[in-house]
């Protein structure tokens, strides 16, 4: 099953928690110093908020969460066949959490993150830069050994 993921950048992380606690009726699963996040069933969303820092206010990316590598692979497949180019990471961490991961902007610039995380990480990690690198030829790879379909 996938999971729509959004990510917004906000200037007021407590506030934000407030606000959003209380529009999904539902205080954050994972809580840090600059970040929050909401794994919701109604909606089926992965709603993240992060301190800004540097980047603008607003939606920072939006994206689709699998539940394992081959649906990673089969995602990533279906981007890379509409012609975008992606830029693909493996064992990443990001968001407090450790994850395969394929990131594309679409036609707009919108930034589209899909993912499979596989484990949780002690640091916020590293955020993807605004645009993709050139497209690679290798995608969704497992921590220990690249799936079948990639």
């Amino acid at each position: 099953m996938k999971r729509l993921h959004v990510h917004v950048a906000v200037d007021d992380l407590e506030k934000s928690i407030g606000f959003y606690s209380t529009l999904f009726a539902a205080r954050p699963s994972v809580t840090k110093d600059d970040y929050a996040k909401w794994m919701l069933d109604d909606p089926k969303v992965n709603f993240a908020i992060s301190a800004r820092g540097a980047r603008n206010g607003g939606v920072d990316h939006l994206g689709i969460q699998v539940e394992s590598d081959g649906e990673l692979c089969e995602l990533a497949g279906r981007l890379k066949a509409a012609g975008e180019a992606m830029r693909d990471q493996e064992a990443t961490t990001c968001c407090y959490a450790q994850s395969n991961k394929a990131w594309v902007n679409d036609p707009s610039g919108i930034r589209w993150e899909t993912f499979f995380t596989f484990g949780e990480a002690t640091s916020y990690g590293e955020d993807e830069p605004a645009a993709p690198a050139k497209a690679q030829a290798s995608c969704c790879s497992a921590p220990a050994a690249k799936p079948a379909c990639c």
